[in-house]
C-alpha cells in the first residue's frame, strides 16, 4: 500500500509552485509547506498501519490489493456507515482541519463513476475516460484536490464576457491528442501536497461559455502548470507550541494557472458542453458524496472545538457557573445536531443504481445550517474565554529565557493546570479560534461549499415541498365555505339572520 514516505517522495516531481516571489523546490522541506504535507502523509500511514487495515482499506476488484476505503462504492446502508467510520477516523488525525484531505475529491470522482451514465449520454468516450480514471486514482490511492471555481473578477460576467481572455482557464486548441487550457482557475487547495488536480467548473455556465466548459485531470507537476501560493501560515507559526494547528495542518490554498497546459484525451472528460459541467454533479451522486464526506469532517471538528470549550470553563475555574453551564450546553446541543444529521444522511439514503448514497436534503440542510452554525460557535469560545487567549507570552523564547519566564508565568494560575500547560493549552486554543489560520477556517468553513444562497438553493430543490403542501391542501378540502355557513346557522338557530351596518 501507499505509505506517507512514497508519498512525499511522490511529491518531489519538479511541481512549479510560487511564494513570496520565490519558486519552491521542493514542497516536502520547504519551511513553508513541510509540516503541513508530513501531516498529508501521515494519513497513508495511518491507514497502511496493520491495525488500522481492515477498518481504512478494501480490496480493489481489479487488482485485490488493498485501496483506501474513500473510493470505495457503498452498496448498502451498512457499507456507507463502514466507510463514514474510515472517513471519520482519518479525519481525527487531523481534528478536521484538513478541509481538503484525499477523501473529498476521491468521493467526488467517486460519485460520478457512479453516475458514468450521464456522460454516456454525453459522449460514450469521455465517460469511458472517467471510468478509467477513477479505477486509475484508486488503484494506485491518488492524493486528488480540485478547482472548480472561476476567478472573481467582474461577477456579474459571465468567463466569455470578460476582458481578458487570460483570466479564467479555458479550451484554446485541441487536436487528435487532447486539448490545450489556458488561464487561471481557483482555489487550489491541498494542491502543494496533492499528486493530481481535478479540473472543471460548477458554476452556472451561458450560452458562448462552451470554451470554459471543461472537465479534466492531470498531474500536478505537468508542463506549464504553476501554482500561486497564499501567505503560508505555517511560515509565520514560529513554533508548534506557539500556534500547533498552522504548524501542522496549514494545507495551503493556491491559484492555479495553466500556461498552455496539454490533456490527453484519455484524461478529458467534458469539452465544450456547459450544460454537462452542470450534470456531472447534480445528476450524478457527485455534489452529495463529497459534500457528505465535507460534513464528517466537520463533525469532528466540531467535537474538537466543543472540547476547547469545555476545557477553557475548567481552565479558568468558571465551569460550575450555570450561566457558563448554559453556554457550554448550548455547544453541546449544536454539535449533537451535526452529529444526528450526519446520522440521519445515511438512515434516510437510498440506492441509485446498484449503490446506496446518504440523503440529499439532509446534506443540504446540514450544510446551510452549519454555515451559520460555524462562526456562532467560534463566537462563543471567544465569549468563554475572554482575556485568556490574549494574556499569554509573546512566544516561546519568553520561557527559554529563565528571568522573563519568571515573570511571564506568574501571571498564568489555573486550578487543572501548571502555569506551563496554561500557556500551552491558551496558544492552542487561540490558534483554532482567533488567530490568522484560525480566521482562514472560520472563512472557509462558510463558503466552501458556496455562498449561502447556493446552499439554501440545494435545500430548496431537493425538500418534498409536495408532501408538505398535500398536507395543507387535505386540511383545505375538509371544509367548505358553504357547509361552514350551514353549520354556523343551524347551531345559532338564526334562521332570519341578517347583518346591516
Amino acid at each position: 500500500m501507499k505509505t506517507g514516505e512514497s508519498h512525499l517522495e511522490s511529491l518531489r516531481d519538479g511541481r512549479q509552485i510560487y511564494l513570496l516571489g520565490e519558486e519552491v523546490d521542493d514542497v516536502t522541506r520547504h519551511p513553508a509547506f513541510r509540516n503541513a504535507v508530513a501531516s498529508g502523509a501521515r494519513l497513508y500511514d495511518f491507514q497502511s498501519d496493520p491495525h488500522n487495515l481492515e477498518k481504512m482499506t478494501f480490496l480493489s476488484p481489479q487488482t485485490g490489493d488493498f485501496v483506501s476505503r474513500s473510493w470505495e462504492l457503498p452498496a448498502s446502508y451498512a457499507a456507507l456507515v463502514k466507510r463514514r467510520e474510515a472517513l471519520e477516523a482519518w479525519a481525527e488525525t487531523h481534528y478536521g482541519f484538513m478541509g481538503r484531505s484525499p477523501d473529498h475529491v476521491a468521493s467526488c470522482i467517486s460519485g460520478m463513476y457512479m453516475g458514468a451514465e450521464v456522460f454516456e449520454s454525453f459522449d460514450p468516450k469521455r465517460a469511458e475516460a472517467l471510468r478509467d480514471y477513477y479505477r486509475y486514482a484508486r488503484d494506485n490511492d491518488l492524493f486528488l484536490t480540485y478547482v472548480i471555481i472561476n476567478p472573481q473578477a467582474e461577477r456579474s460576467k459571465s468567463p466569455h464576457e470578460q476582458t481578458d481572455d487570460r483570466l479564467t482557464a479555458h479550451l484554446c486548441d485541441q487536436d487528435s491528442q487532447g486539448i490545450t487550457v489556458k488561464g487561471a482557475k481557483m482555489l487550489g487547495t491541498s494542491a502543494i501536497m496533492a499528486n493530481e488536480i481535478f479540473v472543471t467548473c460548477i458554476q452556472p455556465l451561458a450560452a458562448g461559455d462552451e470554451a470554459y466548459a471543461l472537465s479534466f485531470a492531470i498531474p500536478i507537476n505537468s508542463k506549464g502548470l504553476k501554482l500561486l501560493s497564499r501567505k503560508s501560515y505555517e511560515l509565520s507559526a514560529g513554533s508548534r507550541f506557539d500556534n500547533p494547528l498552522a504548524d501542522q495542518f496549514d494545507e495551503n490554498d493556491a491559484i492555479l494557472y495553466f500556461d498552455e497546459v496539454k490533456v490527453p484525451w484519455e484524461r478529458v472528460f467534458i469539452a465544450g458542453n456547459t450544460e454537462m459541467c452542470q450534470k456531472q454533479f447534480y445528476q450524478t451522486p457527485a455534489h452529495i458524496y463529497q459534500n457528505y464526506q465535507a460534513q464528517i469532517r466537520l463533525n469532528v471538528k466540531l467535537r474538537f472545538l466543543v472540547g476547547i470549550g469545555r476545557m477553557i470553563a475548567s481552565t479558568n475555574g468558571i465551569d460550575k457557573m450555570p450561566q457558563v453551564r448554559e453556554m457550554l450546553g448550548q455547544l453541546a446541543a449544536e454539535a449533537s445536531m451535526v452529529d444526528g444529521l450526519v446520522h440521519a444522511m445515511e438512515i434516510k439514503g437510498s440506492a441509485f443504481g446498484g449503490y446506496f448514497i446518504p440523503d440529499g436534503n439532509t446534506l443540504y440542510t446540514a450544510q446551510v445550517l452549519t454555515q451559520q452554525l460555524y462562526p456562532k460557535v467560534i463566537q462563543t469560545l471567544r465569549e468563554l474565554a475572554g482575556g485568556s487567549m490574549i494574556m499569554l507570552p509573546s512566544g516561546i523564547q519568553d520561557l527559554i529565557t529563565p528571568e522573563i519566564a519568571d515573570y511571564a508565568l506568574r501571571v498564568q494560575r489555573s486550578a487543572v493546570f501548571t502555569p506551563e500547560d496554561r500557556v500551552k493549552f491558551f496558544k492552542m486554543a487561540w490558534d483554532a479560534v482567533g488567530s490568522e489560520f484560525a480566521s482562514r477556517h472560520t472563512q472557509y468553513e462558510m463558503f466552501y461549499a458556496g455562498a449561502s444562497f447556493v446552499t439554501k438553493a440545494h435545500s430548496y430543490r431537493t425538500y418534498d415541498w409536495d408532501r408538505s403542501t398535500d398536507m395543507v391542501n387535505r386540511l383545505l378540502a375538509s371544509y367548505t365555505l358553504e357547509e361552514e355557513k350551514q353549520k354556523w346557522l343551524s347551531t345559532n338557530n338564526t334562521k332570519n339572520f341578517t347583518y346591516s351596518i
